[in-house]
């Protein structure tokens, strides 16, 4: 067994650290918060100031690949998130009659929760678990090192799960999940550069002392100043893919009145013109976000600030009126946040690995835009990988260029189709105008999974990162679902809901 350092306390961090120890490995964290998630809820996600992890307080989904890890692996912290007061959703209740089941059908469910539930469940089991050590306030300021060295006979190539899977929890085998926007530069690295890295990571250095282990992971997230220390300790720079999105997010949270558990069954999913949307979270103890998106070229954007504006805002879209017609309680301001960016960073590049000793989980590793909500199930798949594979030489090239190669074959995938999907996003509300096409053809399959629930469920086994969209959506059945709902609506426009355009204006006052 090993014994892995884990710098970062968020989600990617807490989650490794906990898989790991379930693993059989022994675990350091460190994380430069002095303070942890505790069960006062409302007070933390509200109250507590966490400057290095901006995006806490905006709306997380937890989607059916995060949670089947967490059931499967970590079913204690799934059962302590539905105490906190976590609820879940199957998505073929967007129906009034729930079609007959199909195996799969069980993993089509959100876990529906603020970010606060899930890190608090985390901290509660990692403090319980035994081999953990965690030390909050203690920064990481810099990496130990030695020199790089092979791997040793039967290093980790080829690491398998039970059930026919690989080490990330993936079905072997599965390859693209999405086709890249056009001109997108994707890796085709692989394990042919073994040798070259020159450095190996052995531990962290910290204010207080320093701390040796077989393997470091990096789940500091993308503002975790990766380039730098690998640049302090001769590193070649990771290859780092960015995509800015041009879309700009504002939240408020609110709880629903006292007596009423849920809100409506629908509409809650996001909705829109031409040039913004609007989508509703509903997460625990009777809170929920309204999330209004707009471009980041939008004049208007600021006046979405005012919270007065705001509401009368989401009051013009369908998931904003039904959810603000309950007579809601305000918990919050208006929250916002922008300049966000689909960031892919490869510790590998054509001589192969920059470094061994150390991976990168979660943000640290890819950062995803939130409009499909991927996050959060991308950095519990690299958790797990990391939990199973970390006593394979964890220290050796091999063992780099293997966690590159997972990478690039079960998560880049994933960031490729979310690329695409905000590319198509930013041109619609860019030009204001939904092209023929592909464009249209995506629309019409995503309005008609809302009245077929063979579609729905095709739709919901990509939103859940269980199948890719080329295998769901080339099922002949459902292609010729959208082909027949098309054909009775002969004058279909996509993404109509919402204000128009002067109507939106005159409640921004611009």
């Amino acid at each position: 067994m090993a014994h892995v350092l884990v710098i970062g306390g968020g989600v990617g961090g807490l989650a490794t650290g906990l898989l790991s120890a379930r693993h059989g490995h022994t675990v350091e964290l460190f994380e430069r918060d002095s303070r942890a998630p505790g069960a006062a809820l409302d007070r933390d996600f509200f109250g507590w100031r966490r400057t290095a992890v901006p995006q806490a307080v905006q709306p997380h989904v937890i989607l059916g690949a995060a949670r089947q890890v967490l059931r499967t692996e970590l079913p204690d912290v799934h059962a302590e998130m539905l105490r906190l007061g976590a609820t879940e959703r199957h998505e073929l209740d967007w129906f009034d009659e729930r079609p007959a089941a199909r195996p799969g059908d069980e993993d089509l469910v959100m876990l529906q929760a603020r970010r606060i539930v899930l890190e608090s469940a985390l901290v509660s089991a990692l403090r319980a678990e035994n081999g953990v050590v965690i030390r909050h306030g203690e920064p990481v300021e810099g990496l130990l090192t030695a020199a790089a060295r092979p791997a040793a006979e039967g290093g980790g190539a080829g690491v398998r799960g039970a059930g026919g899977e690989d080490a990330g929890g993936q079905v072997a085998g599965f390859q693209a999940a999405g086709t890249p926007a056009a001109g997108i530069r994707t890796s085709g690295i692989g394990t042919s550069g073994i040798g070259t890295s020159r450095v190996q990571v052995t531990g962290v250095r910290t204010a207080s002392g320093s701390y040796t282990g077989d393997l470091v992971v990096d789940a500091a997230g993308r503002r975790g100043a990766a380039d730098r220390r690998l640049a302090d300790i001769g590193c070649r720079p990771p290859v780092v893919e960015r995509h800015p999105t041009g879309l700009a997010y504002f939240c408020r949270w609110y709880r629903l009145p006292a007596g009423r558990a849920e809100g409506p069954r629908r509409p809650w999913a996001v909705t829109g013109g031409t040039f913004a949307g609007c989508a509703v979270f509903p997460a625990d103890n009777r809170t929920f976000a309204v999330t209004l998106i707009v471009h980041t070229e939008d004049p208007t954007r600021s006046a979405l600030r005012d919270p007065a504006v705001f509401e009368a805002v989401a009051r013009t879209f369908p998931p904003g009126a039904a959810w603000l017609a309950l007579g809601a309680e305000p918990l919050s301001g208006v929250r916002a946040t922008a300049g966000l960016d689909n960031r892919w960073s490869a510790l590998v590049d054509e001589h192969g690995p920059v470094v061994s000793g150390l991976v990168p989980v979660g943000d640290a590793l890819t950062h995803t835009n939130p409009t499909l909500g991927q996050g959060m199930s991308l950095a519990l798949w690299a958790a797990q990988r990391v939990a199973r594979t970390a006593h394979l030489d964890p220290g050796s090239e091999r063992y780099a260029a293997d966690h590159h190669a997972w990478s690039v074959r079960t998560v880049k995938p994933w960031f490729d189709f979310q690329v695409t999907a905000d590319a198509a996003i930013g041109e619609r509300w860019t030009t204001r105008t939904v092209r023929a096409g592909a464009a249209r053809d995506r629309a019409a399959l995503f309005d008609c999974a809302l009245d077929d629930p063979e579609v729905m469920r095709a739709r919901a086994r990509v939103r859940h990162l269980l199948e890719s969209p080329e295998r769901a959506y080339a099922d002949p059945d459902v292609r010729a679902r959208v082909v027949r709902w098309l054909a009775a609506r002969p004058g279909y426009v996509p993404n109509t809901g919402g204000p128009s355009r002067g109507e939106w204006e005159k409640l921004t006052g611009c």
